[in-house]
Parts: C-alpha cells; sequence; structure tokens
C-alpha cells in the first residue's frame, strides 16, 4: 500500500528569505529533515513549478506544491503501552497522558509513543492508517504537557473532530502554574504567534505575520507573589500558545525548558522543599484539566475533567507552606 502526501503551502512573510529546506520542515514538522531533503532533491517539491536546491532561498508568497508517494508506514508498530482512559465508544477515546509521552513517531522517537499505544488499543480501525501522517491523533500536546487528548477511532469521527478544532468550537481549560503572579488576575492575552525571528526554533508573539491567537486567563491562588496557580482557556489552538502568551506578559511557566527562563529569578525565594521540587521539573508545569466537544456521531455535547494533576498538585502543596 502506498501513501500519497499532497500539500501546498505558500512562504509567510515571517519566513522570508529562508532556506527552502528550513521552510518546509517549518511547514511539515512530522517529516524529518533529511526526509524533506530527500524530497526537495528527487524533484517532489517544488516552488512556484519549478525545481530547487535545499539550500536556496525563499520568498514571501513563494507556492510550495508537494506531491510525493510514500510506501506503507510500516515503521509504525502496536505497542503495548498503557493508556488511562477517560472515555471511549466506537468512535472516539479520550486518554489522560501523561507528561513526557509523545504524541507520534518522529525523528528521535521512532517509537513508544502514543501513536504506538493507540494502534495497539485500536487495532486498524484507527483513524486515518495508511491515509495521514498521524493516525487517530486530531490534536496534540507537547511531551512535556499531561492532561485530555481525544482520538478518533474512525475516519468519519477524525473529520467531525477535526472541524470543532479548525473553528475552535471546542472547550480546552489548562492548569498552568507560573512565575509571579499576573495584574491583573483575570484577563485576555491576545497576539499573533510565529516563529521567532531570533531563534526559528521558538514561537513567539509577533509584530508581523504569525497567526491570531487569543488565551483568557484567571489566577486561581498565589503563592507570596512567587508563584501563581493559573487556569487558562484557549479561545485558538496555537503551536505552544499558552507558554508563549504567558511568557509575553511576563509570567513563564516553571519549568519550561524553552520559555521558562525569565522567571527563575524568583526561585531564590521559594523554601527548600520548593526549590528541589521546581529543580526536578524537566517539563513545563501545564496540564490538560478540561476538554468540552461535540461527539461527531450523536452530535451529543460531552463536557470531561481531570484532576490528575499530581506533578502540579505536589508543588502546590509544598507552595502552600511558602
Amino acid at each position: 500500500m502506498t501513501q500519497i502526501v499532497e500539500a501546498d503551502f505558500v512562504v509567510p512573510v515571517e519566513l522570508s528569505d529562508t532556506r527552502f529546506d528550513q521552510v518546509l520542515s517549518e511547514m511539515m514538522p512530522e517529516y524529518s529533515r533529511s526526509r524533506l531533503q530527500q524530497w526537495i532533491k528527487s524533484g517532489a517539491v517544488k516552488v512556484n513549478g519549478e525545481v530547487r536546491k535545499a539550500k536556496e532561498k525563499l520568498r514571501f508568497n513563494d507556492l510550495i506544491e508537494v506531491q510525493v508517494e510514500l510506501e506503507s508506514q510500516g515503521e509504525w508498530q502496536a505497542q503495548d503501552i498503557p493508556l488511562d482512559i477517560v472515555f471511549e465508544d466506537d468512535e472516539i477515546m479520550v486518554i489522560n497522558k501523561p507528561a513526557g509521552l509523545v504524541v507520534h513517531p518522529a525523528a528521535g522517537n521512532p517509537d513508544g509513543t502514543l501513536v504506538n499505544a493507540l494502534l495497539a488499543h485500536c487495532g486498524d480501525s484507527l483513524s486515518g492508517i495508511g491515509g495521514v501522517a498521524r493516525p487517530g491523533i486530531v490534536h496534540r500536546l507537547d511531551k512535556g504537557t499531561g492532561g485530555l487528548m481525544i482520538a478518533a477511532k474512525n475516519d468519519a469521527a477524525h473529520e467531525g473532530l477535526s472541524k470543532q478544532f479548525a473553528d475552535h468550537s471546542l472547550d480546552r481549560a489548562y492548569m498552568a502554574l507560573v512565575w509571579g503572579v499576573p495584574n491583573p488576575t483575570r484577563g485576555e492575552i491576545e497576539g499573533n504567534i510565529g516563529r521567532s525571528p531570533q531563534n526559528r526554533k521558538k514561537m513567539a508573539v509577533v509584530k508581523r505575520g504569525g497567526k491570531y491567537a487569543l488565551t483568557r486567563y484567571r489566577v486561581l491562588k498565589a503563592f507570596a507573589n512567587v508563584v501563581s496557580l493559573v487556569e487558562c482557556r484557549l479561545a485558538t489552538g496555537r503551536t505552544h500558545q499558552i507558554r508563549v502568551h504567558m511568557t509575553s506578559i511576563g509570567h513563564p511557566l516553571l519549568g519550561d525548558p524553552v520559555y521558562g527562563g525569565g522567571g527563575r529569578s524568583k526561585r531564590v525565594l521559594l523554601n527548600e522543599a520548593a526549590r528541589e521540587l521546581v529543580d526536578r521539573l524537566d517539563h513545563q508545569a501545564l496540564y490538560a484539566c478540561e476538554l468540552g466537544f461535540m461527539h461527531p456521531r450523536t452530535g451529543k455535547r460531552i463536557h470531561l475533567k481531570s484532576e490528575n494533576t499530581k506533578y502540579i498538585k505536589d508543588i502546590v502543596s509544598i507552595l502552600e507552606r511558602v
């Protein structure tokens, strides 16, 4: 069985004057850079209808056309990885993803992912097998973010859920621990999110280009003006949205390996036990605690909550003694 990968992209302004292979990597992060370079070299990816070299720099509004025929994704193996299932029927399942679990196979993580676990649990019915790059996956959580995540068990469910993500009609709430106390303690953060001009590996609130993003937040508890427990609700769903938006107002997440450096000056104000716990964090203190959506077959509204936030609760219990 073969898989046809077809896609068209227009180079956004923030990627103007960037290497062809780098632009393609930004647009298709589910594929490794080496694979994308092979596609470019073979002529399967064209710019404005022409074959280009991987090192050539592209310009704003250049049209990238991808048409590649792949062999069946035999490397995706079913693996018996335990799943914390919150809801399941014949169409969908919602799992409580632990922090540290990668969602889908990619360079550096060929197996041991959520997709491998879903393949074992759902078998050949899993949405998108042989058809998309991420079978069953409708949305994603970062490796370091735990919490509620929905997967489609067939293509009809996948399509119905994808539409809800596209029109932002889902309810998604997260619990986060951030440095400092946001002022005001309830508000909205607006700002287009795109690749950081200073560091292409990071996202940032950008003045030009990017995609519109809106996060609503409220402080649930403050700990001596050092750390806050914050609820964040997504009105949009952009890459690293909560992490980027909270950083943009001066309150990065505890433990965030990419965006969290700006708040660590407050670390010295914590007690010893809290410092040790924060120092052991190897991921951002962010947990998807609430998920609401319309069932893709029945149309019934489903609203799920989870309080299985052990690593956040552990920190809170110590912070309460600050």
